[in-house]
């Protein structure tokens, strides 16, 4: 009886590690995507420059690649190649996930974003600079081809 008590203790024990382990996963990558996003929001209000990669200036694509790198995450360089080349096409949207946009729904993607949650994403505008706009905002909602999560 001792040894089938000690058995299945050892199981569950190993099973809550398990757990323990996936839930550490989690949480791991939700720090890293809030530090992508804080990172962003403090660039709230740097200018729009085309091909952009620093706080004295941010092109989209520039923004999302700054952001992520200072968190930990090498990204590729255009929205695009971001698009095509970094992360998975995840079944809901989650804090932290790319949001692109193009001239129209069949098009490659010129513009990227990171969702901050709350139906709110943060990006580098070519009119107003590092901004937080709503995914619902008529002009991207129409250019909206996808979402990644890297």
């Amino acid at each position: 009886m001792l040894k089938k008590f000690i058995v299945v203790f050892t199981i569950i024990a190993s099973c809550g590690s398990l757990f323990a382990a996936k839930g550490e996963k989690a949480e791991a990558a939700y720090n890293y995507h809030t530090a992508a996003i804080s990172i962003a929001k403090s660039n709230i209000g740097v200018p729009y420059r085309w091909g952009g990669m620093s706080p004295s200036g941010f092109d989209c694509s520039g923004l999302v690649k700054y952001s992520y790198g200072k968190a930990g995450r090498t990204l590729n360089r255009t929205a695009a190649q971001m698009y095509y080349g970094n992360g998975y096409r995840p079944s809901n949207l989650q804090i932290g996930d790319l949001l692109f946009y193009g001239p129209t729904k069949a098009s490659a993607p010129t513009h990227v974003a990171i969702y901050i949650g709350y139906g709110k994403m943060i990006m580098a505008s070519s009119s107003k600079g590092v901004m937080i706009t709503y995914t619902s905002n008529p002009y991207w909602h129409a250019r909206y081809i996808g979402v990644k999560r890297v």
